[in-house]
């Protein structure tokens, strides 16, 4: 078969889906598209049973609007050896990039876990404002002899 090439065609429909809010609350919007005409199709989140929109329709996340700007505070502590940083509930971010050694992390009292050298986590949020979001949880950082880790925060204030 050398030299042959080729490509192979389906013609099936090609479905979007979207999760949209009205006065009543949310429901699934399918996009159809067969035979070059789109075509939306409402159902409750089942994805099976019709739906009908009451009132206005927009998107989930447009429904709360978030401050207009929110300032941020932002941290960044470089640990080497032995100690902790900690990271208090409410944070928008939270980052930790180890360069040596092994130093642990627990999060909202959880067990410490250790992490090793070569290591990146990060955990956020993505709204902010009045109806925001942010990590519930704080964050120990605990270095150990020979650790050099780097911890950098966000906060909404």
């Amino acid at each position: 078969m050398s030299g042959t090439s080729g490509s192979v065609a389906a013609a099936t429909p090609d479905d979007e889906y979207e999760i949209l809010c009205d006065d009543v609350g949310s429901f699934l919007r399918r996009y159809s598209t067969e035979g070059g005409a789109t075509v939306a199709t409402d159902t409750e989140l089942d994805g099976t049973t019709p739906y009908t929109p009451t009132g206005t329709v927009v998107r989930c996340d447009a429904a709360t609007t978030p401050a207009a700007n929110p300032q941020i505070d932002s941290t960044i502590q470089r640990q080497t050896g032995a100690g902790n940083v900690t990271i208090a509930a409410g944070a928008r971010s939270v980052t930790l990039v180890v360069y040596a050694g092994s130093p642990t992390l627990a999060i909202g009292g959880g067990a410490a876990v250790t992490v090793a050298a070569g290591t990146s986590l990060t955990w956020g949020v993505d709204r902010g404002g009045d109806a925001g979001e942010s990590l519930q949880d704080a964050f120990v950082f605990t270095g150990v002899a020979g650790s050099d880790f780097l911890v950098t925060s966000t906060r909404e204030v």
